[in-house]
C-alpha cells in the first residue's frame, strides 16, 4: 500500500515500533507517511529500565536530523502509577518517570505524555495530591530540563484519575512549575469519560469546557483514536478513526480546528495482522478530512 503523503503543515503520525533501536522508529514511520510519530523509549510494560548507550543516542539523532518527522514524543510506562496506594509501588512508579524523563532529555523529546494513574485504596483527592506531587519531585529531580510531562486525559476505568478535564485542572494547580506541565487529549478516552465530540454543537461545548477549566496554551498532544465502547462507558478501547462510536464527523472537525493546527496529533489504533496498513489508512482518512485552506 502506497503511504499516506501528508500536507507538511499538518501534524499527524502514529505510535511507531521501536524494535532493532529506538533510531528504527523514524524509518517505519517515514514509511507510513507520518509528520509526527510517538514511541516507547523502552519497554512500557516492565520496569527494566535499562541506560541509553552513547551508540544509541547517537543513532537517534542522525536518524531524527535526516527524517522530515518534525515532532516525536514520549509515552511511558503503564506500570508507573503516580498516585500508587502502596509506599513500594510508588517510589519505583516515581523513580521510573524519572528516568524516563531523563531520557527524553538525552534523546531531544520534547514530550513525555504519561497516564497520571488509579488510586486504589485512597481518597480520589489524596490520589491527585499524590499525581502533583509525584511531577513535582519529578521535576526537581530533573532541574535544568526542558521535557515538559504531559497529562493524558483518562477514561475513567476503575479508580484511575484524571478523567474530567476539573481533575486534570486541580493537579496542574499543585504543580510548582507549570512550565514544565501540559496534557495530552485522548478523543477515546474523554468520549468514554462522557465528553460528547460527535456533533459541531457538542464539540464547541467540550472545547470550550477545556479551554475554560485548562486553557489551549496547555495543550500539547491529541491521541486521534476511536472508541469501540459508547459515551461514559468509561472502557478505554480503541477503535480505527471513522468505525467507532465517535465517528468521522469529530475528526473532521479536528483536523481543520486552528487552535489545533500546530499540536501533534497521534493515531493508538490497533496495529493489526498486516503491520502498519491501518496507520496508512487512518492516515488518508484523517487527511481527506481536511477542508479549509491551510494558512502559511
Amino acid at each position: 500500500m502506497e503511504p499516506y503523503k501528508p500536507d507538511k503543515s499538518v501534524l499527524i503520525g502514529a505510535h511507531m515500533s521501536v524494535a532493532g533501536g529506538l533510531y528504527t522508529a523514524f524509518e517505519r514511520a517515514e514509511r507510513v507517511g507520518c509528520t509526527t510519530m510517538q514511541i516507547f523509549t523502552k519497554n512500557s510494560n516492565q520496569w527494566n529500565d535499562p541506560e541509553l548507550t552513547a551508540e544509541d543516542i547517537q543513532k537517534y539523532r542522525e536518524a531524527e536530523n535526516k527524517s522530515k518527522v518534525r515532532v516525536v514524543v514520549s509515552h511511558d510506562s503503564y506500570l508507573i502509577n503516580l498516585c500508587g496506594a502502596t509506599r513500594e509501588l510508588l517510589q519505583r512508579s516515581r523513580t521510573a518517570f524519572i528516568n524516563e524523563i531523563r531520557r527524553c532529555q538525552l534523546l531531544g523529546i520534547k514530550y513525555v505524555i504519561f497516564h497520571p494513574g488509579a488510586h486504589k485504596t485512597l481518597e480520589r483527592k489524596e490520589g491527585l495530591r499524590l499525581v502533583a506531587d509525584s511531577i513535582n519531585r519529578a521535576h526537581a529531580a530533573t532541574s535544568g530540563s526542558d521535557v515538559i510531562t504531559l497529562i493524558e486525559t483518562t477514561a475513567g476505568q476503575g479508580t484511575t484519575v484524571g478523567t474530567s478535564f476539573p481533575e486534570i485542572a486541580e493537579i496542574i494547580s499543585m504543580v510548582r512549575d507549570a512550565g514544565r506541565v501540559g496534557v495530552c487529549l485522548d478523543t477515546c478516552h474523554i468520549f468514554a469519560a462522557g465528553y460528547d465530540i460527535r456533533s459541531e454543537s457538542t464539540y464547541e461545548k467540550t472545547m470550550r469546557d477545556f479551554e475554560s477549566l485548562i486553557g489551549f496554551s496547555m495543550l500539547h498532544a491529541v491521541h486521534f483514536n476511536d472508541a469501540k465502547k459508547p459515551l461514559n462507558s468509561h472502557v478505554d478501547r480503541h477503535e480505527h478513526i471513522g468505525r467507532g462510536e465517535i465517528g468521522k464527523t469529530a475528526f473532521r472537525l479536528m483536523m481543520n480546528d486552528e487552535r489545533l493546527v500546530s499540536i501533534p496529533k497521534i493515531l493508538e489504533t490497533p496495529k493489526g495482522e498486516d503491520g502498519y496498513r491501518m496507520d496508512i489508512e487512518n492516515l488518508k482518512l484523517l487527511g481527506s478530512l481536511v477542508t479549509r485552506r491551510r494558512r502559511k
